[in-house]
């Protein structure tokens, strides 16, 4: 199945929606190559940014959903390298290393 390498930049306005953005990621944790969270305390607000390697409809689903929470944007932003990654059974990508 063809991958791509994305960037879904997020910024949180309301940290009552943290838990359930934290249950988003960890359910896309197998796509997640990496995740970066700048805390910015005098504005009470958080910048995150989280890499994936993952089919676009993957990639656009937990976009979408982290989108829909209140007090949560979100963008994305897409490499025009693609790629392949080796599928389980399930469709899902093998295991691989990844750091949140």
């Amino acid at each position: 199945m063809e991958t791509r390498i994305a960037l879904i930049g997020i910024i949180v306005e309301n940290m009552d929606a943290v838990e359930h953005l934290n249950r988003l990621l960890h359910e896309y944790g197998e796509y997640i190559i990496c995740s970066m969270v700048i805390p910015c305390r005098e504005r009470n607000v958080s910048i995150i940014s989280v890499a994936l390697d993952a089919p676009q409809d993957v990639v656009n689903a937990l976009s979408g959903k982290i989108g829909r929470l209140q007090g949560v944007s979100a963008k994305t932003v897409y490499s025009n390298v693609k790629g392949g990654v080796s599928l389980a059974a399930d469709g899902r990508p093998q295991s691989r290393q990844h750091h949140i």
